[in-house]
């Protein structure tokens, strides 16, 4: 682990009531003494934990704003190492300039996550809790915010060790058994392993499918708006923006590219494609969009399909159809308040999930949240839960599950114990790495190479 001292500005790159520097590292008091001088003149270097000084931050013998100090001793600080926070006046060129200063003093620029994974390293947080944080810090509404800082709690790793030990508790029973042949220790019975293996198996299999469903809560559903020209694709997407995104006219074809937004309906997250309306059209610049659009059905993990009460169905209404046969998707009939020509039980025919939308109905949006909120499991979310936060971490326990179905099929053809435990350990290594005591430094590196810099 590196041990010089880090800085970073650790508050967003905007104009804001207040800016935060802060260094970590074994030197973060020296350079922290060159750069603020409090007002009493105390020596900060000398300074206990959990205090804060009132001074001015400075750039060689150059004040440059009033701020506070606030003081954080190893290893009772967030990374473990002494941490100087410096908040000033919220300005985005004195927060650069300090940082600047911090620099020049002898400060490294800190990398993306750097603070936590050396929290992490300092053995101050596990990595399936780092990666709550950033899950926490991205949060797009209050169920997401809950199960991230349940995870951040440590409910996922209590959970995961517990299943964890169970494991180990086996592993060592067989180990004992298999080194020590000539002593009198007990044969651990194959229903007992069977009955253990199954156990944590179904445990993790629910986390997992806790993971999936929640995934439309806490980090949002790919999803694509398709349909022919003029069926209302633009007008639902600034709807759920609640904002004017994409431009409507009455010209079909207005929509030649994709355009994207996230949104939040009650607690699902959708991530936006408004797309380009699917028809034959000569139009060069046109048929690029229509290729786009269809590869967005294809990549999406769900699909809203827009049909037209007041047309009938067309050719291009069949494609689409076609084109969903496989997909997660809703139909959504636009223009309800219009003379009714389409053929709706030809839809329902096709589409298990059908709702009805007009922007004169002030509770549509609502109606699409609570109706997708339904199709992705979402209500059955709890936050309070143990929640996976990422997909490493479902990965992890795939490949858990995948070890243990192993066993026990091994156990039921009665392959030799000691092949048995090799299935136990192989599932005891994935759970150990997503909590990241068995992590590579390849793995570690990629969790935190997603985080902002300052965190």
């Amino acid at each position: 682990m590196n041990t010089s001292t880090i800085a970073a500005i650790s508050t967003p790159n905007a104009p804001g009531g207040i800016g935060i520097i802060r260094l970590s590292g074994e030197n973060a008091l020296g350079i922290a003494k060159k750069i603020f001088k409090p007002l009493n003149g105390a020596d900060i270097t000398k300074s206990k934990g959990y205090r804060a000084f009132f001074g001015s931050a400075c750039d060689k013998d150059e004040n440059l704003d009033e701020a506070v100090c606030l003081v954080f001793r190893a290893p009772k600080s967030y990374t473990g190492e002494d941490v100087c926070e410096i908040s000033c006046h919220g300005g985005l060129y004195i927060t650069k300039r300090i940082l600047r200063a911090a620099i020049d003093a002898g400060a490294v620029s800190a990398g993306p996550g750097e603070f936590t994974k050396r929290a992490f390293f300092n053995g101050k947080i596990d990595l399936a809790k780092s990666e709550s944080v950033m899950a926490l810090i991205s949060a797009s509404g209050k169920q997401a915010a809950k199960a991230a800082f349940n995870t951040l709690e440590g409910n996922l790793s209590r959970e995961i060790k517990e299943n964890c030990d169970k494991i180990i508790g086996i592993c060592a029973s067989l180990a004992a058994w298999v080194d020590y042949p000539d002593d009198e220790i007990e044969e651990i019975s194959k229903e007992e392993i069977k009955g253990t293996f199954s156990f944590v198996r179904d445990n993790l299999l629910r986390i997992i499918q806790r993971f999936d469903n929640g995934r439309a809560v806490t980090d949002g559903i790919e999803t694509a708006i398709v349909g022919r020209p003029n069926v209302g694709k633009s007008t639902l997407m600034n709807i759920l923006a609640g904002h004017e995104r994409s431009i409507v006219t009455d010209i079909a074809g207005t929509t030649r590219d994709i355009v994207e937004e996230k949104v939040v309906l009650g607690d699902i997250i959708l991530r936006l494609a408004d797309t380009a309306g699917i028809h034959e059209t000569g139009d060069t610049v046109e048929s690029i969009g229509v290729g786009l659009a269809k590869k967005r059905i294809e990549i999406s993990q769900l699909v809203l399909a827009l049909f037209d009460y007041s047309e009938e169905l067309a050719n291009e209404d069949r494609e689409i159809i076609s084109l969903c046969r496989d997909k997660l998707c809703v139909a959504v009939i636009t223009k309800t308040d219009l003379e009714k020509k389409l053929d709706v039980d030809e839809i329902k025919k096709n589409f298990g999930n059908v709702i009805t939308f007009s922007v004169f109905d002030k509770e549509g949006a609502q109606k699409l949240g609570n109706a997708l909120s339904v199709l992705l499991g979402a209500c059955d979310f709890d936050p309070s839960a143990a929640c996976l936060t990422s997909e490493r971490q479902r990965e992890c326990c795939a490949r858990a599950v995948g070890h243990l179905d192993e066993g026990i099929a091994a156990l039921s053809v009665g392959v030799t114990l000691d092949a048995v435990n090799v299935c136990a350990e192989c599932a005891v290594d994935a759970l150990l790495e997503l909590t990241g005591e068995k992590a590579g430094e390849a793995v570690v590196n990629e969790v935190f190479s997603k985080f902002c810099v300052g965190k």
